[in-house]
């Protein structure tokens, strides 16, 4: 009996133990899940904190420091540019000489310019009208500060009423003051005009001489004008250096030079002197009709390849065209009475004085 019942005793011990331990082992799933949970709770939190708004930032600044060294080569295509001469971009369109240009480059450049410029021009002549030395040698001196289309409206009243320097040398001041008037400062043209003629009459036997130390001690006359008359009048070659001339030749880097003097020297050193006549008629020219004082039509010029300051004025080819001027652009010339290779060409004289 004793016996049994502690058989009994034992057997409900176990009973009690395994009673108790089977819960304790079905909440340990339940405990792992719970912790499984709470971990892919976590993990879902996570990636929302761990998206910070400091990466998205790094990630963006790459592609950014990677594109910039991609702008460097726009910056310099040189080549590619000089190929389109009608690119907006004028600066890099044409090659500018190096800053140590040889002699010898220079002499080649400006020789190439003035032959390129003799194939757009090769009608270029002294656009005042004469007929004769002295008509010239006056109209000259009356261009001062004025344009040869207001000398050329006003010199055939002046030389139908004073045909010789005879006739003009006896004019009445008041009377030539009133036919001058239209050119400006016309009370100073009227004293030097009368004063060569004088001149041209008591020391020359009223014939314009034919030598430079001679027209410059004419009253008006420089060193300018003397060139124009010995050059288109006498055919002896010289270099005109007026207010075109000057600014094309600085354009070119032909010289730095600004006296007129030293213009003349620097140029006339770089062509042969048989070229000088043509040369000035071809530069003046190109100043007057496209390589304009305040805006060049860059975009227009036949020489844009060789000139060091493409780019200083208008350099789309539409927007040039509309720069051109006289009959490059359509319009008139300055002559009344043009040469006939001119007009052959498609040049059109200027209308006279008052008309429409």
């Amino acid at each position: 009996m004793k016996k049994t019942a502690a058989s009994k005793k034992s057997a409900a011990a176990d009973r009690a133990s395994t009673t108790e331990e089977a819960p304790a082992t079905e909440e340990a799933p339940a405990v792992r899940k719970s912790a499984a949970a709470k971990k892919a709770a976590t993990a879902k939190k996570t990636p929302a904190k761990k998206t910070p708004a400091k990466k998205a930032p790094a990630k963006k600044a790459a592609p950014l420091k990677r594109q910039a060294p991609a702008k460097k080569p726009a910056v310099v295509p040189k080549k590619a540019a000089a190929a389109v001469k009608g690119v907006a971009p004028a600066k890099t369109v044409a090659p500018k000489p190096p800053r140590g240009e040889s002699r010898t480059a220079l002499v080649r450049r400006a020789r190439r310019i003035n032959r390129e410029l003799a194939e757009v021009y090769p009608y270029a002549h002294p656009e005042l009208d004469f007929e004769n030395p002295f008509q010239l040698v006056v109209a000259t001196v009356l261009s001062a500060q004025t344009t040869d289309l207001r000398v050329n409206q006003t010199t055939p009243a002046l030389f139908a009423k004073y045909p010789t320097p005879e006739d003009l040398a006896a004019a009445v001041p008041e009377e030539v003051e009133e036919i001058l008037r239209p050119t400006g400062f016309f009370r100073a043209k009227t004293k030097s005009v009368i004063g060569l003629s004088k001149a041209l009459t008591e020391d020359f036997g009223g014939e314009v001489p034919g030598r430079l130390e001679d027209l410059v001690k004419l009253p008006g006359v420089g060193r300018k004008t003397a060139f124009v008359v010995l050059g288109n009048a006498f055919g002896r070659p010289g270099i005109t250096v007026d207010t075109h001339f000057q600014r094309l030749v600085r354009r070119w880097r032909w010289t730095e030079e600004t006296d007129p003097d030293k213009i003349e020297a620097a140029v006339g050193a770089l062509f042969p002197k048989s070229d000088w006549t043509d040369l000035s008629h071809h530069v003046i020219w190109h100043g007057r009709r496209i390589c304009h004082a305040r805006k060049p039509a860059c975009g227009a010029c036949p020489i844009a390849p060789l000139c060091p300051a493409y780019g200083e004025g208008e350099t789309d080819p539409e927007k040039a065209k509309k720069l051109l001027k006289y009959e490059k652009g359509g319009f008139p010339g300055q002559r009344l009475k043009p040469p006939q290779a001119y007009l052959d060409a498609g040049g059109k004289p200027a209308p006279p004085l008052g008309a429409g």
